[in-house]
């Protein structure tokens, strides 16, 4: 295999003649397969993680994880730390994002890192570990995102690490999956269905911050409980069930949207599928929208194959699970993350959870390095992990 400075100055020299020379004819391509790298070129410098080493954009071929057969395009990003690779590759971090929205502009890798993630992803660089980043099936690719299907997620994620292992340099078979919010659910369902899925990776462990847990119980408990504002003034919740509507949407045509949303919220419905979660965020604010104005008496029935599709295939992971909780997390209720914990652990993984008192859905992320990485080092050495399954704050 090509080293990887061999392969930037390929790639970077195919960028610079591809449209002047033209292509010689080629022989019919094999079948593809889900977990084959298509395409591959330089990321560019503002997209990228600063202090890392080469970067790419990738696109690859992954399982429809809403039909669960037949293959869709993804792309996604590959981030190398600095300097010469160990012996044997890096190994790999997994990195599953979290909510952006559902539109094609909105993917990770067409758009600059927010500096929380910077921070974040620059840790897991300095730690040693390559970054492959997926953006989700239909996210910056063809189709529809299926927002929170967690086998979607899975899929993306796992065809993402085996595209970049069967295509580019120096990477190892030792792989960490990291996500937050709705990246924190995709990496417990890229875990989750790994061992049925892509026997052939090696996980060694998942960290996740501010996880969903969308159990029958905790939607209703989240649906029912008093509504808590975030900094910016409005209700995240709001805005996460017109996402979750706007993705049923496109992906099933019996839906409805005004069995779940009023009249007075449907502009904004509708803008969900176009625009970003941020000015999303933006337009609830302006327009007022609460629970009580933006949502009918049948949102759940409505919504209800969307919430089937979000629930995990199994709570036993075979790998060891960190999840990181803010005690002010007003975007996914610290009370959900806990119950998570509580069934994970009951139903036989190894769960070393922590709360952050006073942190919230954002804060946790950075709060949560220290004890990430004393688990990372643990997992990736073989050493004992301390299972915590009923955390105290601190």
């Amino acid at each position: 295999m090509k080293s990887l400075q061999h392969l930037v100055a390929a790639v970077s020299l195919l960028a610079l003649t591809a449209c002047h020379t033209p292509l010689p004819p080629v022989a019919a391509p094999p079948a593809q397969v889900a977990g084959e790298l298509t395409q591959y070129k330089p990321l560019a410098a503002d997209l990228g993680v600063k202090g890392s080493g080469p970067s790419f954009s990738i696109r690859y071929l992954s399982t429809n994880g809403v039909t669960g057969t037949g293959l869709v395009p993804v792309t996604g990003a590959v981030i190398y730390p600095a300097g010469p690779a160990p012996a044997g590759g890096w190994p790999i971090v997994a990195w599953a994002h979290g909510t952006v929205g559902i539109a094609d502009s909105c993917a990770p890798s067409r758009n600059p890192r927010s500096a929380r993630d910077q921070t974040y992803l620059g840790e897991w660089l300095h730690r040693g570990f390559a970054i492959v980043a997926t953006d989700y099936q239909g996210l910056g690719s063809d189709g529809t995102h299926p927002y929170l299907n967690a086998r979607t997620e899975a899929y993306s994620v796992l065809d993402g690490v085996r595209a970049a292992l069967a295509g580019l340099p120096d990477l190892s078979n030792n792989i960490m999956i990291v996500g937050q919010s709705q990246g924190a659910g995709a990496a417990f369902a890229s875990a989750a269905y790994a061992p049925e899925y892509a026997q052939a990776l090696h996980i060694r462990g998942v960290v996740a911050t501010g996880i969903p847990y969308m159990s029958p119980e905790v939607i209703k408990a989240v649906l029912h409980a008093k509504p808590q504002k975030s900094e910016s003034g409005i209700d995240p919740v709001v805005a996460y069930a017109l996402l979750i509507g706007a993705s049923e949407a496109g992906l099933n045509p019996a839906f409805n949207p005004e069995q779940a949303f009023t009249e007075r919220a449907m502009p904004e419905f509708h803008a969900a599928s176009e625009i970003c979660a941020r000015p999303l965020m933006e337009r609830i604010r302006a327009e007022g929208l609460t629970r009580a104005n933006t949502f009918e008496p049948t949102l759940v029935q409505a919504l209800s194959p969307a919430f089937k599709a979000m629930e995990f295939p199994t709570l036993k992971l075979d790998v060891p699970l960190f999840v990181g909780i803010g005690t002010t997390d007003r975007d996914v209720a610290p009370q959900g993350q806990l119950m998570l914990v509580k069934d994970a652990c009951k139903a036989g993984t190894l769960v070393q959870a922590h709360l952050y008192k006073g942190q919230d859905h954002s804060q946790a992320v950075l709060a949560s390095m220290e004890d990430s990485a004393a688990f990372t080092k643990a997992v990736m050495s073989g050493e004992p992990v301390q299972a915590v399954c009923k955390p105290v704050a601190r």
